[in-house]
């Protein structure tokens, strides 16, 4: 199920100024191909591991709370790893955190395309599955994506459905007059907390392709 459990939620990374400024570690990639023009990329993700949870809201708010509590201690098996930059919704009481606390990063993924909507946050590049922390919470998952190939567009603004079919429509006859073939339906990343101006987000459509 290689990318039945990914992407995003708008509601998203902190640490971000009201311009979109963030020292939020970002999932690191291999550039295949540019458009530049077009802001549109082809990558390959080699390897991430994904910590995940169903979304039981149109918002996503309790399944942000969810992986936000994993990160910052509803896990087990880990030396305490100081977060890397403030995040946004913390109603975790101190009294109730457990193990690590581990660095977040970006982006946020939010995969509504499959029967039961996903979301999920990329581990920081030095954790593997093996020495991922175990969750608490038995409804957040640990699951790893390797050799991820996707085509990327890149736009500001907000991840709202007409935003989302526009460039999703546009990413997918770049694939197309490109010789690349779409193997599953786009995915929606964000980069940005919601205190970031409109104009100043990094939002992208994801697609999976060979």
């Amino acid at each position: 199920m290689k990318l039945i459990l990914l992407i995003i939620a708008s509601v998203v990374v902190a640490g971000c100024s009201v311009i979109g400024q963030s020292d939020v570690e970002t999932a690191p990639y291999t550039l295949l191909k540019s458009d530049d023009a077009q802001k549109i990329e082809v990558r390959n993700y080699g390897s991430m591991v994904l910590v995940s949870t169903s979304m039981s809201s149109e918002s996503g708010y309790s399944a942000f709370r969810a992986l936000f509590g994993y990160i910052t201690g509803e896990n087990e098996g880990a030396t305490e790893i100081s977060m890397t930059a403030p995040v946004i919704m913390n109603n975790t009481k101190e009294g109730n955190r457990k193990g690590a606390e581990i660095p977040m990063t970006a982006p946020v993924f939010m995969n509504d395309n499959a029967g039961s909507s996903l979301m999920s946050f990329v581990m920081p590049k030095d954790f593997t599955l093996a020495t991922t922390p175990k969750p608490i919470n038995p409804d957040v998952i640990v699951t790893e994506l390797k050799d991820y190939k996707v085509a990327t567009i890149q736009f500001s603004g907000t991840l709202s459905d007409s935003n989302v079919d526009e460039y999703s429509n546009v990413l997918i006859k770049w694939i197309n007059k490109n010789g690349y073939t779409a193997i599953n339906e786009p995915v929606k990343a964000g980069y940005n907390g919601p205190s970031t101006l409109p104009m100043f987000r990094r939002n992208e459509i994801l697609i999976e392709i060979k």
